[in-house]
């Protein structure tokens, strides 16, 4: 039969299909002199049976590839192998029906110096490699239950302890301490990187880690660890990378399903991390869907998160610095969640944003030390078009050193739960902001769902913040009868508050305190459904609000 085709560029997986329909030509006992860019492992000796050894064979067909770049074949059938090597041009293709397990013998990992680094799936200064197919990458991870190791330093531990409560939790089996755990991949140096398709299950440590690499595509892959039990199973850490895309795919892990920063020292310099993309994902973790994290040293700017599901998930977006580094210019938008709380050993408590600065010895309950760096800096962080439902509430807030600047919310729906199952329930006013400049609220609604909670308060607290625009608010405190307020202003200044809405029965709407508060200016307010307006703290001077054109309650 002959076979007409117009040939554009060809992806992996057509090059493959045209080997097959040709029939099948591999590197072994092929024509002299001509040449193939596919390696079949089983031609290399592997056998497709889980309980051998593929490592070998798998590793000499990338040997052979890597002579003059092809793709190494993974037909369907089990691989069992400890490290493999990734080398330059060269592609992985795992096929449908094809798994590759990663050993249980931690011998099979602890090749690397640093042991941080040990991976099923290695490169180190490589350039045009990819990891793709419609097959699986099972770490094989499993969990047992001990005693908690964290004292009295874990705020949920305290919380667990006070009502009387058991600390067991999880740990990872069989491969000692959390530095030996070895990721599914792990690439440094690299370039031209992309990973498609393909599943990656039950890593023992993070699933993917990039550190110093650029221009990498991640594209519908399906990442899972179990959310119960695996503790420091991130779903992929960006580390000190830049140009990278994540796209397509569904990460359900234990620990942050994306983790960003830049420094991990034991790895190499802190280069930053910028241009990262996040887009069309969907998020479950038991800890944080998207986390800047607190060991940033240096820079991570120019971050988009876009079009993203959030659900089944402790918290929703964290960024936290605790190591005196930057996190600037930062999109989040277009973003659903659906939150509530896990195991009392996991950070958040289905909090859907998480803002905070710290020290080092701050964040580790320790005395200052001597020569200590100061806190980091948050700047041009906009979240907007968000919608959420969530048990517990969000802390945006700067250091008493570092104040937030430019931080926006713009178009957020609210939705607050209490969970009466949960041991401890540490939410009180739904949004709380302090310590910032140049703050925008804008066209926020706050929900409070039943059951009610009897900690509630308000549905915003602002304070200490320099030139705020509140503009376009909805809702009302969580207890109004009590007259709490639904809106708490405290040592605000140069704040410009707009088209407020009062619903029907609020009774304090807005309370303004602080004596340092001044250049308050209230226009174009509904405030006429509200019994009470607004009020003033009594430690604070009345002419530092000005008020104009408001809507009040009909006398």
């Amino acid at each position: 039969m002959q076979i007409q085709l117009k040939i554009g560029r060809l992806t992996s997986a057509t090059i493959i299909l045209l080997i097959v329909l040709s029939g099948g030509a591999t590197a072994r006992g092929q024509e002299p002199g001509r040449e193939t860019s596919v390696f079949n492992v089983r031609d290399f000796g592997a056998t497709g049976n889980k309980s051998d050894d593929a490592r070998p064979a798998i590793q000499k067909a990338i040997e052979a590839a890597a002579v003059k770049g092809g793709t190494v074949y993974f037909p369907p059938g089990d691989y069992t192998s400890g490290t493999i090597f990734l080398r330059s041009h060269v592609n992985i293709y795992i096929e449908a029906g094809a798994t590759l397990f990663g050993s249980d013998n931690p011998n099979d990992f602890a090749v690397q110096k640093v042991k941080s680094k040990d991976a099923l799936l290695f490169g180190e200064n490589l350039e045009d490699i990819s990891i793709e197919g419609r097959g699986t990458v099972d770490g094989q991870q499993t969990y047992y239950w001990g005693p908690d190791s964290f004292g009295d330093v874990h705020a949920h531990a305290l919380e667990m302890k006070r009502f009387g409560l058991s600390l067991p939790r999880s740990f990872p089996t069989g491969f000692g301490k959390q530095a030996d755990y070895p990721h599914l991949v792990w690439l440094g140096g690299c370039k031209n990187v992309r990973i498609t398709g393909l599943s990656f299950l039950h890593s023992p440590s993070w699933s993917f880690a990039f550190y110093n690499c650029w221009r990498v595509v991640v594209d519908g892959v399906y990442i899972y660890t179990s959310l119960r039990e695996a503790v420091w199973a991130d779903g992929i850490d960006i580390v000190s990378s830049r140009d990278i895309t994540v796209a397509n795919s569904t990460i359900e892990t234990g620990d942050d399903c994306i983790a960003i920063v830049c420094g991990i020292a034991e790895w190499g310099p802190d280069y930053p991390t910028e241009n990262i993309t996040i887009t069309n994902c969907r998020f479950s973790s038991a800890s944080a869907a998207v986390k800047f994290t607190e060991a940033d040293t240096r820079l991570v700017q120019h971050v988009l998160v876009n079009n993203c599901a959030i659900f089944n998930t402790n918290r929703g977006i964290t960024l936290q610095l605790a190591t005196s580094g930057t996190i600037r210019d930062v999109i989040f938008s277009n973003i659903t969640m659906d939150l509530h709380r896990f195991d009392w050993f996991w950070a958040g408590d289905a909090n859907a944003f998480n803002i905070e600065i710290h020290r080092e010895s701050e964040w580790n309950a320790e005395p200052p030390k001597p020569g200590e760096p100061g806190p980091g800096h948050i700047q041009d962080v906009i979240f907007h078009d968000i919608i959420v439902h969530c048990q517990g509430a969000s802390h945006i807030e700067g250091h008493p050193e570092s104040w937030l600047e430019g931080v926006t919310f713009a178009n957020i729906k609210f939705f607050i739960a209490h969970d009466p199952k949960a041991p401890y329930d540490l939410a009180a006013s739904a949004m709380v902001f302090k310590r910032a400049r140049n703050l925008k609220l804008q066209n926020i609604e706050v929900h409070w769902e039943q059951p009610a909670y009897e900690g509630w308060e308000s549905a915003l607290q602002v304070e200490d913040v320099d030139g705020l625009e509140l503009n376009g608010f909805r809702g009302d405190s969580a207890w109004p009868e009590k007259s709490i307020p639904a809106v708490s202003l405290n040592r605000v200044t140069n704040a410009n508050v707009s088209n407020l809405v009062a619903p029907a029965g609020a009774n304090m709407f807005l309370k303004i305190a602080g004596a340092a508060t001044h250049d308050v200016h209230l226009f174009g307010n509904d405030f006429h459904e509200a019994k009470v307006p607004y009020v003033l703290g009594g430690d604070m001077k009345a002419a530092s609000v000005t008020a104009l054109e408001n809507f009040l309650p009909q006398k």
